[in-house]
């Protein structure tokens, strides 16, 4: 049975381009045969899938946030926030105001790579919900566990719990030569600062490691420092390779 999609219909996916109508809805969007495919296999609840073969290549092109519109799109229910509860041991990422949705898919993508057990991302992080930040997760945003929090109550738990805290500074020391905790022992977590900014003045505060990722060569440094998401590659996977 093709899929109904009235106008009213088309205006309500076409909204949810805009966080407010993600939120009033509790709906967002995700394009694409991976992507949908993805949103299929998960546990996420599927409101309906759109393809282009049945509903036309009109109406597919007016529903669609993408510049040019994929075979098959699938309205997909928000998910409950899950009640934060400071972990025993396991590694994290923290994200300290990131708002660039192509940085925040990549991160995701990133950590569902290195296994990170899950994500606590400021209250002003990037919606990741938004189409962007959906698209460019290729999938990994239904395998990701990804939490809106105090960033800074969070962080402050872990370190009451015994964990560690590290944050990524130009005057921080050399990540390939310093000792990490890995997350075996106890709860770490690796935060990453805003595109612009870096890491804010209340975190830092409160980081009991401060990290550097040295340039090559170490005396002759060419760009003023690394895009967000490559930095966190980079650091997640020191902290991956110190336990194999």
């Amino acid at each position: 049975m093709k899929p109904s999609l009235s106008n009213n219909e088309i205006k309500r996916i076409k909204s949810l381009s805009q966080k407010k109508f993600r939120d009033e809805y509790s709906l967002f969007v995700a394009e694409g045969e991976k992507i949908v495919d993805e949103a299929l296999r998960s546990g996420y609840e599927i409101e309906a899938v759109y393809r282009r073969e049945e509903i036309g290549e009109d109406r597919m092109s007016r529903i669609s946030q993408l510049s040019s519109p994929s075979p098959v799109l699938a309205v997909i229910r928000k998910p409950a926030q899950e009640q934060i509860q400071i972990p025993s041991k396991g590694l994290f990422l923290g994200l300290d105001s990131l708002r660039d949705p192509g940085n925040l898919g990549t991160v995701i993508r990133i950590a569902d790579w290195f296994g990170i057990n899950a994500i606590f991302a400021s209250y002003d992080t990037v919606d990741v919900f938004n189409p962007k930040v959906v698209q460019s997760t290729m999938g990994a945003i239904f395998r990701v566990r990804f939490h809106y929090c105090d960033l800074e109550s969070v962080c402050k738990g872990f370190m009451e719990a015994g964990g560690r805290v590290y944050g990524t500074f130009l005057d921080g020391k050399d990540i390939y030569s310093c000792n990490l905790e890995t997350g075996l022992d106890c709860p770490v977590m690796a935060v990453m600062g805003n595109e612009s900014e870096g890491i804010s003045d209340r975190i830092s505060k409160i980081v009991s490691d401060r990290l550097f990722i040295p340039p090559y060569p170490a005396d002759e440094p060419g760009s003023e420092s690394l895009n967000v998401s490559v930095a966190t590659a980079v650091t997640v996977a020191e902290f991956r390779r110190r336990i194999r």
